[in-house]
């Protein structure tokens, strides 16, 4: 490896450390078929227990990209912005030299659609959310179906409307790819980082039909702990399953909802096998670091619960993969590490195997000697943050994990909880209700953490001034200038309504001329060439034709 090594980071939203394929051999895991994830986690430094810092997406990905903790990191919500004095990762190896470019996903909020990146060719560029509506409809008649207003997450799982080609994953591949191949033709002396970002597994749980035949109506597991243990009806909990309606969901839904995420996440895995496959043989992995994470876990009917936002395993636990050269070269040896890390630390990591300054303060830790090295880092507590109000008033918490314990602190008066994650990974024993021993120096240990690294009252404040800022100094105007003033108060119904005119799906191209268009027009408002084909072709093999005015 050079001491400039190109960073190829393969991202994917809502990625369970529980969906890779080895991890079913010891229980840990799900039935998925993930071998290109497998093949690379084989040859690769693996931190087993690795956690996002806000189990959301928007949060998640800020703390990342700026090392820092939510706090620090302005990251409290869907609708946070980046503000511009938070360094970012891309932004340091730019300055380092490095050609960066995101192609898909991120999130990003305002008019802050760049941070650090120098070419966003595809992607969700307006600061809506990214993901293609499926099955094929107007929006408003999502909104009309009569089902509560998260019900279509599940009820419309199955096999995807879109063609294969259209679907964003696959843009994701093929613009990627472009553009290692243009930055290789262009400055082939230049090294560069790219984060090459995927929606799925990440609801629509829908894919095409070869994958979710795998799964349903066989094959399809379980949840490994149903709503039960001593936090089953903790009124945190209780709210959240309020708040999203999840007992409203059928059996048989979700447990075909489960069969689509896993057949998403074999969607995934195969998409970037692909990619890989095409990479290698370009021989652009030569001189290549290649890092696989997520931005959160999805619960998929864990505790009773569905998608993310809580903190246990299968929400805030995340699959974590460095892979040098040397790794793939066979010089360097696995290894699979069990300390306890955050993805707050893929910044000063990534930065120490590049020889890339970090460019300030930062709440990550250095775990490139581990990587180097294959021994276990000393990292110390890692926290997980939900500090928003969503699920209710003082039902913001901060989740430490340090060592075997597991412990999470309400802002107000809910009970604490404690759990020893090697002797009980499921959860279900509150060892904050009865504790003694170690488990009660544990307590106070980290209660004590908490108390000292958190004033929730502080981040109460922090979090409406960052809301302030982006309200009054990076809304998103397309095409305009606007000095108007902005209703802070409103800022987030704002941003929830904010749309670029005439775009169908959150994804756009930003062509070379500057121009930044709608993606998903072939899709949701095609120009329809032939309305029947029955009616045109006279060798029309098919059954589904519309009908004729004239029945």
């Amino acid at each position: 490896m050079t001491d400039t090594p190109n960073v190829l980071f393969l991202m994917t939203d809502e990625h369970s450390y529980r969906g890779l394929g080895h991890l079913d051999d010891d229980g840990r895991g799900e039935p998925v078929n993930t071998p290109t994830l497998d093949d690379v986690a084989d040859s690769s430094a693996v931190f087993d227990q690795a956690y996002c810092q806000t189990p959301l997406c928007t949060p998640s990905r800020l703390s990342m990209l700026t090392g820092r903790e939510a706090p620090g990191a302005g990251a409290w919500d869907n609708w946070s912005t980046l503000l511009p004095d938070r360094r970012t990762m891309p932004e340091a190896f730019a300055e380092a030299g490095y050609a960066t470019s995101l192609v898909g996903k991120m999130h990003f909020g305002g008019n802050r659609q760049f941070c650090g990146f120098e070419d966003r060719p595809y992607g969700d560029l307006t600061g809506e959310v990214g993901h293609q509506p499926d099955p094929i409809r107007p929006l408003e008649e999502n909104r009309g179906l009569g089902r509560p207003p998260f019900r279509t997450r599940t009820a419309d799982a199955g096999v995807t409307e879109i063609p294969e080609s259209q679907l964003q994953e696959r843009n994701v591949l093929t613009e990627s790819l472009s553009w290692v191949r243009e930055q290789a033709h262009a400055n082939p002396d230049q090294p560069w980082f790219l984060c090459a970002s995927f929606s799925r597994p990440h609801f629509p749980l829908t894919v095409p039909e070869r994958f979710l035949d795998r799964y349903w109506p066989e094959g399809v597991t379980k949840p490994k702990v149903g709503r039960e243990g001593d936090v089953a009806d903790h009124p945190v909990v209780e709210h959240i399953v309020d708040y999203l309606r999840i007992d409203d969901i059928p059996e048989e839904e979700a447990q075909k909802a489960r069969a689509a995420y896993f057949a998403c996440i074999d969607f995934v895995d195969e998409l970037i096998g692909d990619f890989l496959s095409l990479m290698e043989r370009g021989g652009y992995l030569e001189d290549t670091i290649v890092v696989y994470a997520s931005d959160h876990g999805e619960l998929a009917g864990e505790h009773g619960l569905w998608w993310k936002s809580t903190w246990h395993e299968a929400s805030a636990r995340v699959p974590l993969v460095v892979q040098t050269p040397g790794h793939r070269s066979g010089e360097r040896e696995p290894a699979r590490l069990e300390t306890p890390v955050g993805l707050v630390d893929l910044f000063p990591t990534l930065c120490g195997l590049c020889g890339v300054d970090t460019l300030g303060e930062i709440d990550g830790v250095d775990l490139s000697e581990a990587v180097r090295e294959g021994a276990e880092p000393d990292r110390g507590p890692v926290v997980c943050d939900h500090l928003n109000p969503r699920y209710g008033e003082d039902a913001e918490y901060r989740m430490v994990r340090d060592g075997r314990y597991k412990y999470v602190e309400f802002r107000g008066e809910f009970q604490e909880l404690l759990f020893d994650v090697e002797a009980d990974p499921l959860e279900t024993e509150n060892l904050a209700l009865d504790p003694s021993g170690e488990d009660a120096a544990a307590l106070d240990r980290l209660r004590a953490y908490v108390d000292e690294t958190l004033d929730f009252e502080e981040a109460e404040e922090r979090r409406r001034a960052d809301q302030r800022r982006a309200a009054e100094d990076h809304v998103l105007t397309p095409g305009t200038d606007s000095d108007a003033d902005v209703d802070v108060s409103e800022f987030r119904a704002d941003m929830m309504k904010l749309q670029i005119p005439e775009t169908t799906d959150g994804n756009l191209y930003h062509l070379p001329d500057g121009r930044i268009v709608d993606a998903g027009l072939t899709i949701y408002r095609p120009e329809e060439i032939i309305e029947n084909p029955a009616a045109a072709y006279d060798d029309w093999p098919g059954s589904d034709a519309r009908p004729s005015d004239d029945g």
